[in-house]
């Protein structure tokens, strides 16, 4: 018996002690990253989140669809302008130049199909004034109609390789997001590890202990069940660390949604929980004034709160005297924005290179490429957000970004 009780008692301190962050009610539950086994309530709060969504996205492809309509309408306007300017002019006058505008306009907003479609459209138009009755001379007419469609070719090829630049830009900044993230992962390769090995150590001290409860005579199966339990919690816990991990890794689309902003703190500081505990810095989270939700993809904002992290832990290496503190603050802003705050005790910041921070390749440590602070920017801004750093007059600095966001539902 006395067996069995120092079992049980070394479940109870791994499944506790051990995890004070990862509440399975507050984390695995509710977390928009990790598989939730919602309650009534819950599923009434994430269907109204769902509602909510569904209009706001219904609202922007509203938008999308109205902007469309008018760049075709005036797409529609210039082509026929022009087909009539050409048409009732003289042949000296090369009114069909001017189809290298609507071309223009098309490759804004039209992928590489729509564009050949409006050149040769513009081509073909061109070709038909040029056949109608008109005065002038005929010869002359001739060479304005062969540069015009020229013209509309050229402008057409140019457009063209000019939105295919503009896609190999935009691959090329995606991946090298996506890398930065493999990269930050590596640097916290002994924290995820410790991570998941505390959910392991749990399930096998509530398995020794289940295994010793179902021996006994008569076999103690209330005592068995609770083993098991806090077993099934463990495997969620490392199953929910994983999935984490591997969402970080992965390459894929943007998920944007509703997503609890305290939520995802947590599951940050979790994440970075052993360079804390390595660094001897200690994380102080301002209490929040109410549950704040923000229009985001999860893991994106998760790689600027890591990035924003990791930096303040290698500002605060070296100092010494007062504390090593790092400051956490989410806080919902007038015009419906919350404001992320991180800030550090290190030595701070010259005022004269806060504005080159964000800049690519800029970095004031000799082993950095100078790109987290740069890809954080990028994510922020394509959130319709901002970032920003500022010096704390008391030692060390404060970062800061907003994102769209709300108050959301308690309980």
């Amino acid at each position: 018996m006395a067996a069995i009780e120092n079992d049980e008692r070394r479940a109870l301190v791994s499944h506790q002690r051990r995890w004070p962050i990862f509440d399975q009610s507050s984390v695995i539950k509710k977390s928009p990253i990790i598989a939730r086994h919602a309650t009534v309530g819950e599923t009434d709060m994430e269907l109204g989140m769902t509602l909510s969504q569904a209009h706001i996205l219904s609202s922007q492809s509203r938008g999308h669809r109205s902007g469309s309509a008018i760049r075709w309408v005036l797409l529609g306007i210039a082509i026929g302008a022009i087909f009539i300017a050409d048409t009732l002019t003289n042949y000296e006058i090369a009114v069909a130049v001017f189809y290298v505008a609507p071309v223009l306009i098309s490759a804004e907003f039209l992928g590489k199909v729509g564009v050949l479609g409006i050149s040769c459209l513009c081509a073909c138009l061109a070709l038909g004034s040029f056949m109608l009755p008109r005065e002038g001379i005929y010869q002359a007419g001739t060479i304005n109609c062969v540069l015009s469609i020229c013209a509309i070719a050229a402008t057409a090829y140019l457009a063209l390789q000019r939105s295919s630049a503009l896609l190999a830009e935009h691959e090329a900044k995606a991946q090298l997001t996506r890398l930065s993230r493999v990269n930050t992962l590596g640097e916290m390769a002994t924290s995820i590890a410790h991570e998941v090995n505390q959910p392991l150590t749990g399930i096998v001290s509530s398995a020794g202990a289940c295994r010793n409860w179902l021996a006994i005579d008569p076999p103690n199966i209330a005592k068995a069940q609770q083993a098991l339990e806090r077993m099934i919690g463990d495997a969620n816990r490392a199953s929910g660390i994983v999935d984490r991990v591997r969402n970080l890794s992965k390459r894929g689309a943007p998920k944007v949604e509703w997503i609890n902003a305290d939520t995802l703190v947590t599951e940050v500081i979790a994440l970075c929980r052993r360079e804390l505990d390595r660094s001897a810095v200690s994380v102080i989270r301002e209490p929040d004034v109410g549950p704040t939700q923000v229009f985001a993809d999860a893991v994106q904002i998760q790689q600027v709160l890591i990035n924003l992290i990791l930096n303040a832990l290698e500002a605060m290496s070296g100092s010494g005297g007062r504390g090593r503190n790092v400051f956490i603050a989410v806080a919902l802003q007038p015009g419906n924005m919350v404001l992320f705050t991180v800030g550090d005790t290190g030595h701070g910041v010259a005022p004269h290179l806060i504005e080159h921070m964000f800049d690519p390749f800029y970095s004031t440590k000799d082993a950095g490429i100078g790109m987290g602070l740069a890809i954080s920017r990028s994510i922020v801004e394509s959130h319709t957000g901002r970032i920003w750093a500022e010096p704390d007059p008391q030692g060390g600095a404060k970062f800061y970004f907003s994102l769209p966001g709300r108050m959301g539902a308690s309980g």
